[in-house]
């Protein structure tokens, strides 16, 4: 497999990272509305990592057990997309999610069903921004919470093995004060990446051709 920093050029990585912002932006506003306080949300840049490297490092800086939202997403180019949380800051972004007013005995039982709806806001509104821009639709599954050790949560849908490349992003959280680290990966084959880089390629000429002065 060649090497994967090489598959996204810097241009189409600074258009990609701008792109993904734009989504974290929606996704901050429509959290807000849910949580009733201040979100903060930012993604500082993107990379392309091979799946086993970006489960290495998630592993390296986290250890333990880790807690995904994930979703599929199918169209112009597919895979798996994925919030992800140490279990620790999993437990903190509920809290923040659910308020002071619920006992703390009840946050656990609550987890889940406050996970997928952060998620399923996050990832759409991320999904659904690139779609739009790049003018291909995208169709989404249901979120579902999935926990284990990096390796597991990004395996490439359908047992590529090796073949998996990820956007990976790191994320930093602000809610209701609480500061809350996390990470974005959208899992895809080799052919999925090609065809979302070719799009990327479009929007980028696109951008040029309207805005000429416009540096990405």
């Amino acid at each position: 497999m060649s090497e994967p920093g090489a598959v996204l050029g810097e241009m189409e990585r600074d258009a990609l990272t701008e792109l993904v912002n734009i989504g974290v932006s929606r996704a901050a506003a429509s959290l807000r509305k849910m949580v009733g306080g201040e979100v903060l949300l930012s993604v500082p840049s993107v990379e392309v990592i091979g799946n086993r490297q970006a489960a290495a490092l998630i592993q390296e800086r986290e250890g333990g057990e880790l807690v995904a939202v994930w979703q599929e997403f199918s169209g112009a180019f597919k895979g798996r997309a994925l919030l992800i949380f140490p279990h620790a800051n999993s437990l903190e972004l509920v809290r923040a999610v659910v308020g002071a007013a619920v006992p703390a005995e009840e946050v656990t039982g609550l987890e889940d069903e406050a996970l997928t709806e952060t998620g399923n806001v996050i990832l759409n509104s991320c999904l659904a921004t690139m779609a739009n821009m790049l003018q291909r639709p995208l169709a989404m599954s249901l979120p579902q919470v999935l926990r284990g050790r990096g390796e597991a949560l990004l395996s490439v849908p359908g047992g590529a093995g090796d073949e998996g490349l990820v956007l990976f992003l790191y994320i930093n959280f602000s809610v209701r004060d609480r500061s809350i680290r996390g990470y974005i990966a959208m899992v895809m084959d080799l052919p999925s990446l090609g065809a979302l880089r070719l799009l990327v390629g479009d929007f980028i000429e696109r951008v040029m051709r309207d805005e000429p002065d416009h540096d990405l």
